[in-house]
């Protein structure tokens, strides 16, 4: 969003109805967007993404991958109606970036191939619309690779992962081998593809007209369900309307009672203008995804934030109710604000809007206290935040450092911006391993993030996965002194201490007591011997802080002049670093209790995936709630985290997810241990 502004005309037409792009990676969404583009007479020439020439994946990181990384907006007018285009990537790493988009959404369209055993990677995308509450139309891309039979089989597969039932619209036309064409089966018409331009209109052959008939009657079968008149009408032996059989698919799809299913190419064009049309004449209207929201009132929704282009940061939302101009006062969570510029959206080019009108999807300018999810209201309105949009589990971390160290301010910066467009990214100081940390979904959201960081603020960073937090215990107790005696002309210093150390249960953290008698250390020294003690506890003998010890104070000695709370501090720590030697030190590494969620027959995978991690099982038992998937349970170490993602994704056609929290800390022995001692020692060379 670079470019130099344009003008945009505004005219008084009806609001703008969001359609949103879904499904798994490689289905086509931004070829089919480019057609729909091409086809409504939007864009001259249709682009290709092998090509680099579509509107959508304009970024240079999705043109090297040639596929989505980033949310791509664009719209187009069709008979005078108004639509926004939401394009969501469909890749594991990526899917996040249009997940508050999709709230938005009017209608979404879940972009599929026609290959019947990749069917089960479209049931998350339908069952987040499910749980959302959004109307979907699924569309068949590439129709034109379809082998025969292919459609049947494919929907007895998306069956069960679909709440709703599946209505066939179309069947496929074939000559040979080739589709050629499809029948509509609301219409009951048939129409032959020609590359570039609207179907031709043919009579139905006669090779298709059984199963058209058979279709057609389970398509009105599934639509009298919910439309009494014409179950008594079909039970009479009589033909329904026309216009009652498209009546009640509009308000069936817009009342997620079913599902219909299209057939498309945006490679070619074919079936791209009546998708068009189905877009016109039943995407819902904005109100029922403003009520979805929360913003009946009206406002100005926000999915994302974007920064450094030439406009700086930018709001990007949907216009909700009334129209929104520049200039305007809004409510930015309770703050009076005032729009700045407005800017329609076409890939990555801009156009300047005086007043957007509702429905449309825009960026804004100076609203710089709005985040993404965020319900911006009229000037009356209080604001709010919307509903949590559930985004993906962040599997993936990496520890980076500058490899200028000039550029450490710089990379602060840049990393909150790039956190602030993508809530799926996030970024610590880990106080343990004083690292900074960036954690993501997966790898390859990581590696596309160090990219942008140095495209955009020219921050090149060194990579490398996080240190473990391990820690060290002991087995047995001891009994040491620590005397810190220093005479160098005039007061001297003298600190002199006896402490017993004993391990503690785990979990039990530390424990500082102290039993002196006779006053022998005075009481105001005590602080500083533990603060000595805790001191020793931050590196043990095996190179690692040191947990679950007590320590206690037990006897010693001052002197009136010399002794001071550095020298006391001094002698706690010398005595703690000689006891933890001579109590048996032993390692400790993080374990996680790691939830797999995956389709159903790959559990028994997954789990062996865990054992060869160390992984302990815990159970394997269908998901509670996911029809035709499985939970895996387990205790992980969290160094086996590493690569998890990708080795559980490549058994699960790319389903697979997981999710890891801290559980406890467990004794670290063998061959393992020696290899984290090892390397330690090698750092701190």
């Amino acid at each position: 969003m670079g470019n130099t502004p344009q003008t945009a005309s505004q005219s008084g037409r009806s609001a703008t109805r969001a359609v949103a792009l879904v499904g798994p990676a490689g289905t086509g969404k931004t070829s089919l967007a480019e057609a729909l583009l091409h086809a409504s007479g939007a864009i001259a020439r249709q682009g290709s993404v092998e090509a680099g020439t579509t509107v959508g994946d304009a970024s240079p990181e999705a043109r090297a991958r040639r596929g989505s990384t980033e949310l791509n907006l664009s719209h187009f007018d069709y008979l005078g109606d108004s639509f926004a285009l939401l394009d969501v990537p469909g890749g594991a790493g990526f899917v996040a970036d249009g997940l508050a988009a999709l709230n938005t959404a009017d209608l979404a369209l879940v972009v599929i191939d026609p290959a019947p055993e990749r069917a089960a990677l479209a049931g998350p995308t339908l069952r987040r619309l499910d749980e959302l509450g959004i109307p979907h139309v699924i569309v068949v891309n590439k129709i034109e690779n379809a082998r025969a039979g292919a459609i049947r089989d494919l929907l007895a597969e998306l069956q069960p992962v679909s709440r709703e039932p599946l209505v066939l619209r179309q069947i496929p036309l074939r000559e040979g081998e080739e589709v050629t064409g499809y029948v509509d089966l609301a219409l009951e018409r048939a129409y032959r593809y020609r590359p570039g331009s609207e179907s031709e209109a043919i009579d139905i052959p006669g090779a298709v007209a059984e199963r058209e008939k058979t279709d057609r009657t389970r398509l009105l079968e599934t639509l009298a369900d919910f439309d009494d008149a014409l179950m008594e009408a079909l039970l009479m032996d009589e033909t329904p309307e026309t216009a009652t059989v498209m009546a009640d698919l509009a308000a069936d799809t817009a009342g997620n009672k079913l599902v219909p299913v299209m057939l498309a190419s945006a490679l070619t064009g074919g079936g791209v203008h009546r998708l068009l049309k189905l877009l016109r004449h039943e995407t819902p209207a904005p109100d029922a995804a403003a009520a979805r929201l929360g913003a009946e009132a009206g406002g100005l929704y926000v999915f994302k934030i974007a920064n450094g282009g030439a406009m700086g940061r930018l709001a990007l939302g949907r216009v909700l109710g009334a129209p929104l101009a520049e200039g305007d006062e809004l409510s930015v969570a309770g703050t009076a604000a005032r729009t700045g510029s407005l800017f329609q959206i076409q890939g990555e080019k801009t156009a300047k809007l005086s007043q957007a009108r509702p429905g449309e999807i825009v960026a804004v300018a100076k609203l710089d206290a709005a985040r993404s999810g965020m319900l911006v209201a009229r000037k009356s309105g209080a604001g709010k935040a919307a509903a949590a949009v559930g985004y993906p589990a962040r599997n993936a971390a990496l520890a980076i450092a500058t490899r200028d160290r000039k550029d450490d301010v710089k990379l602060s910066t840049a990393l909150h911006r790039l956190c602030e467009e993508d809530p799926a990214l996030e970024w610590t100081q880990d106080d343990s391993t004083h690292e900074t940390l960036l954690r993501g979904i997966n790898d390859e959201h990581l590696q596309v993030v160090l990219g942008r960081l140095q495209r955009r603020y020219g921050v090149a960073v060194e990579s490398r996965p996080p240190r473990i937090a391990y820690r060290e215990s002991i087995r047995k107790g001891v009994t040491q002194r620590g005397r810190h005696k220093k005479q160098s002309g005039g007061h001297g210093q003298y600190g002199d201490v006896i402490i017993e150390v004993r391990p503690l249960e785990r979990g039990e953290g530390f424990r500082f007591e102290e039993r002196i008698s006779g006053g022998v250390v005075p009481k105001q020294w005590f602080p500083a011997v533990e603060a000595g003690v805790r001191d020793a506890m931050e590196k043990g003998p095996l190179g690692f802080p040191v947990v679950d010890i007590a320590a206690t104070l037990v006897d010693g000695s001052y002197h009136s002049v010399d002794s001071s709370e550095l020298a006391f501090r001094l002698a706690g720590r010398m005595a703690m670093s000689e006891a933890l030697g001579q109590c048996a030190p032993y390692l400790l590494e993080p374990i996680c209790r790691v939830a797999v969620d995956t389709p159903a027959g790959t559990g028994s995978k997954a789990g062996s995936v865990l054992s060869s991690r160390r992984g302990q099982i815990l159970g394997l038992a269908p998901h509670p709630e996911w029809a035709r998937w499985e939970r895996v349970e387990a205790l992980l170490p969290e160094a086996a985290l590493h690569g998890l993602d990708a080795e559980l994704r490549s058994l699960s056609q790319g389903l697979a997810s997981f999710t890891a929290e801290f559980d406890h800390l467990a004794e670290l022995a063998g061959k393992h241990a020696d290899e984290v001692v090892k390397q330690r020692a090698a750092l701190a060379a």
